[in-house]
């Protein structure tokens, strides 16, 4: 069986899919994250990956340092953004100096962390009034062909934390502000296939797990109408979640 640190560390093996697959995130979440850091926050983005959400960020006036313990995550962030610092550490050893930031974010990453650790670590590098912000993207499963396609690929760590209840957070933080966003990604069929394959369950799957699910999904891209160049609208839930430092 596979490992819960397996599939965290696993995202690297297919760095290309996650980049052509995955979504970005909404500027209205954004925007709500770092609002109580001001504006031309200093911002660390952790678990960057290959830098959905640093791209958002900088796109709201951000300056961003991408954090992230994978190398070839950092490699493809680094061939779309080369300006942006990068840095290779985790949500429990940022490598960050004390006070040196405005906000700490985690796009698709929280539920990877040891809570009390990372709660810990945040708050060493927060300055005074500094943000935790949390951020999913969540696939909406109340469409029934999206609901289909999660069957097939199996339930994330991520989607299993949203659907108990959303995330914990230790001290010093305290209780967490919350909101979510409805919208559409519009997709091509090569994007589809590539966002199923970027999810850790995927990656980590023996060859017979990878046949199955390349062959059903495929079958259910078929039947709605995702082929060739067509495109579809895959719905999403964002949610987000922030607390200030005291």
């Amino acid at each position: 069986m596979v490992t819960r640190d397996e599939l965290a560390s696993s995202f690297g093996a297919a760095a290309d899919d996650y980049e052509r697959g995955r979504p970005s995130y909404p500027r209205a979440a954004v925007d709500w994250l770092l609002a109580p850091a001001g504006s031309g926050p200093r911002v660390a983005d952790v678990g960057a990956g290959t830098g959905k959400l640093t791209a958002e960020l900088l796109r709201a006036g951000a300056e961003v340092i991408a954090v992230e313990p994978d190398a070839a995550m950092l490699d493809a962030l680094r061939e779309t953004m080369p300006d942006v610092e990068t840095l290779i550490g985790t949500a429990e050893r940022m490598n960050l100096p004390d006070e040196s930031v405005d906000a700490v974010v985690f796009g698709q990453a929280w539920h990877w962390v040891d809570v009390a650790a990372a709660s810990a670590e945040v708050a060493r590098v927060l300055a005074p009034g500094g943000v935790l912000g949390l951020v999913w993207n969540i696939r909406d499963e109340t469409v029934p062909w999206v609901a289909r396609l999660g069957e097939i690929m199996e339930g994330s760590q991520a989607e299993q934390l949203i659907a108990g209840g959303g995330p914990a957070v230790a001290a010093p933080f305290g209780a967490l502000e919350r909101a979510r966003w409805t919208w559409t990604r519009d997709m091509t069929r090569a994007a589809l296939v590539a966002m199923v394959r970027s999810r850790s369950y995927v990656i980590t799957a023996d060859a017979a797990e990878k046949a199955r699910i390349d062959r059903e999904v495929g079958a259910l891209l078929d039947e709605i109408g995702a082929v060739d160049d067509a495109s579809v609208a895959l719905p999403y839930v964002t949610y987000g979640f922030r607390a200030v430092r005291g």
